[in-house]
């Protein structure tokens, strides 16, 4: 099998990545008749203001779910010890000057200018209240820790970013992950990781059906439903692909989806070999040394997206009540094509 030997025609193969890895319009529904007004609490400031460690202590007992879902590592009991560790590490952080400029460019990225972040999550709102009227427009919350907490805490009511885990490339300091995984940490990626979280909250899944493909059409269900919640937003950003690796792997589908076919890999219910395909990985080697790890979730992707070229009457939220991935498969006659073929 010869995999990702596609690079000469460089201009043709561009040309026709360019067509096919968009999988929806841009334009999208008209939304703005829609109310999502979104609030954010600048958390980082007012941590930063404070001058001991009892103040820092007073600012998580002001803010205590910062203690319960965000700390993550520190347990939510109101008699835990470990708060007043934590309060003791979180100033001896803010009080050292790398990461006090740190934040001072946190900041200048973050700026309604340059990061219009209130504007994105609001048309990303604007679409969820599109396609689901009753969805109510969660609290936002944004602060720097010098990467004590998590990057990010998603819930139906409660969204908590953390802004220095996303400063991207210019940032003086970057999350301690592998560098494949870093270009999921930019500013654009803040948005459209927020809507595969709650994606979960409408994505149904059969719960007794364990295979690949039940994982790999859950996945692309979640892409398809970020790609309508933010139309603009490059398939690169949404799955985590460069945009040369997206292309290869975009022009190469035949070949990946026969290596699944012919290897049954479809029906898998083993968790070891299922996460060889959908797991965080650099690479899948399995296949070939230049496949991007979670190969399995773009494919899943490209079934859904063909399913609703085939069933253009499904609306968005139809296909994500489809817990049957078979039938998805089935009704999108998917098999390695690309577009228009």
């Amino acid at each position: 099998m010869k995999l990702f030997q596609l690079l000469y025609l460089v201009l043709i193969i561009s040309l026709v990545g360019m067509v096919g890895c968009n999988q929806l319009t841009e334009k999208g529904p008209d939304v703005s008749h829609i109310q999502a007004n979104v609030s954010i609490q600048d958390l980082e400031d007012e941590l930063f203001a404070s001058q001991s460690v009892q103040d820092v202590e007073n600012f998580l007992a002001k803010y205590p779910f910062l203690t319960k879902v965000y700390f993550t590592e520190v347990p939510s009991s109101e008699a835990s010890p470990d708060k007043s560790s934590l309060a003791a590490q979180l100033y001896e952080n803010i009080r050292n000057n790398a990461l006090r400029g740190f934040k001072q460019q946190i900041d200048s990225i973050f700026t309604p200018k340059a990061q219009p972040l209130q504007e994105q999550l609001e048309s990303a709102f604007r679409h969820v209240k599109y396609y689901y009227p009753d969805f109510t427009v969660p609290k936002v919350a944004t602060i720097v820790t010098g990467f004590t907490g998590n990057d990010l805490y998603v819930s139906d009511s409660l969204i908590i970013i953390g802004l220095d885990y996303f400063g991207g490339e210019r940032a003086l300091y970057r999350p301690q992950v592998y560098n494949y995984q870093l270009r999921r940490y930019q500013p654009e990626s803040i948005v459209p990781s927020i809507l595969f979280f709650l994606a979960d909250r409408y994505n149904q899944i059969a719960p007794d059906d364990r295979t690949l493909l039940a994982d790999m059409v859950g996945y692309g269900k979640s892409f398809e439903f970020v790609k309508h919640m933010a139309p603009q937003a490059p398939d690169s950003l949404i799955i985590g692909f460069s945009e040369e690796n997206l292309t290869r792997t975009y022009n190469s589908q035949t070949e990946l989806w026969a290596f699944f076919v012919e290897n049954k890999l479809l029906y898998e219910t083993s968790d070891l070999k299922k996460q060889k395909y959908v797991g965080e990985r650099p690479l899948t080697p399995e296949i070939g040394p230049e496949v991007p790890g979670g190969i399995g979730r773009w494919i899943g992707w490209r079934i859904v997206s063909q399913y609703r070229s085939k069933n253009p009457d499904i609306t968005l939220p139809e296909l994500m009540k489809i817990a049957d991935a078979r039938k998805i498969l089935q009704d999108s006659g998917y098999k390695g094509q690309i577009d228009d073929e």
